[in-house]
């Protein structure tokens, strides 16, 4: 058995056995400041199931090779592979992948939307995002983020799975996995449970170091920051697990980082409550008195792309706090105004 990455060591390229028959394997994503994202390749009686595909670029597939012959398998071991949500660092390379080897491809039928959505806008551009960035305020953060190369589409990344899964058990040949549904990051997004070994594999839901970005996907997201509260608690239904994420290394108690995660998000709603103070103000007005990241950075100092995210995020809890009485919100000329209500507690 590997010896277990540490925490600031979990994306350099190599396998990590996690226990017998089960492997976390970062693969790259260059130029992204994640650095990388897990797959976790399972021993089976008839194959390797992969958990999450990674992004379809030649430097992954190699990284994957070669974690696959240091296990002393090559690539058409691979029978199955269960993705998490659509995003292309762990959608891409399933679809590469299947038309490679013969690999069957399942996807959470959550995101069955975002997939149609995506072969009608047939870009990779944010369009749900930027829209919500104009409902926010943001319009002259859209029109720039409009602007900008976000890589050339490529159709044929963007295939349907062979099967869409909903909640209920996988039988494999050597363990069972629970599906299970967790809205937030997207519409469409599970986690993949082994009861018995006590692993989750958490995809993006639920993240060692960071939260997750809030509904970032084509489509309608709804209102994805009370879908993802929902399906923190949820994930305290279940018995407590090892956290085996997309982004970060294996940790010990994925009951212990959900808590973590839903302290976060109190403390964030009330942050935007002591912003709104008495005053009105739209989404980007408030993501700018408020600051980002672990290292709590000016909104300013963040890139263009990450101050969508924050404005978006931003919506979210707003519309929390909507939904939970604390402010009311009006419309004016397309643009949301949030108000706190007197008397709201934060």
């Amino acid at each position: 058995m590997t010896a277990p990455a540490r925490s600031g060591q979990w994306a350099e390229a190599g396998t990590e056995t996690i226990r017998p028959g089960v492997h976390r394997v970062p693969l790259p994503l260059p130029g992204d400041g994640l650095r990388a994202v897990n797959v976790y390749l399972l021993e089976e009686d008839d194959g390797i199931v992969m958990i999450d595909g990674g992004w379809a670029l030649p430097e992954s597939r190699r990284v994957l090779e070669q974690a696959m012959a240091s296990l002393g398998h090559d690539l058409g071991r691979i029978t199955k592979i269960f993705v998490t949500h659509i995003h292309r660092d762990h959608y891409t390379q399933a679809v590469a992948l299947r038309r490679l080897l013969g690999s069957r491809v399942y996807l959470g039928a959550g995101e069955r939307p975002g997939l149609d959505a995506l072969g009608e806008v047939r870009s990779n551009v944010p369009v749900t995002s930027l829209e919500v960035l104009r409902h926010g305020g943001a319009g002259d953060l859209a029109d720039r983020l409009s602007r900008l190369d976000f890589g050339r589409f490529t159709e044929s990344d963007w295939e349907a799975p062979d099967g869409w899964i909903g909640a209920g058990v996988l039988d494999l040949d050597r363990r069972s996995l629970r599906v299970i549904p967790t809205p937030g990051h997207t519409r469409g997004h599970v986690v993949y449970l082994d009861e018995a070994a006590g692993l989750l594999f958490s995809g993006d839901h639920v993240l060692p170091h960071i939260t997750p970005s809030i509904g970032f996907e084509l489509g309608d997201p709804g209102f994805p920051l009370a879908d993802y509260l929902a399906s923190l608690r949820l994930m305290t239904c279940f018995a407590d697990a090892r956290l085996l994420p997309a982004h970060g290394p294996v940790t010990g108690s994925a009951h212990a980082r959900v808590a973590e995660l839903l302290t976060h998000h109190d403390v964030r709603l009330a942050q935007a409550l002591r912003v709104l103070g008495d005053q009105t103000l739209n989404a980007y007005a408030v993501a700018r008195r408020l600051t980002w990241t672990r290292r709590e950075v000016s909104f300013a100092s963040l890139d263009d792309f990450n101050q969508m995210l924050a404005v978006n995020e931003t919506v979210a809890h707003l519309d929390v706090l909507a939904a939970r009485g604390q402010v009311i919100v009006t419309v004016d000329g397309g643009v949301s105004e949030y108000t706190r209500v007197d008397g709201g507690a934060e």
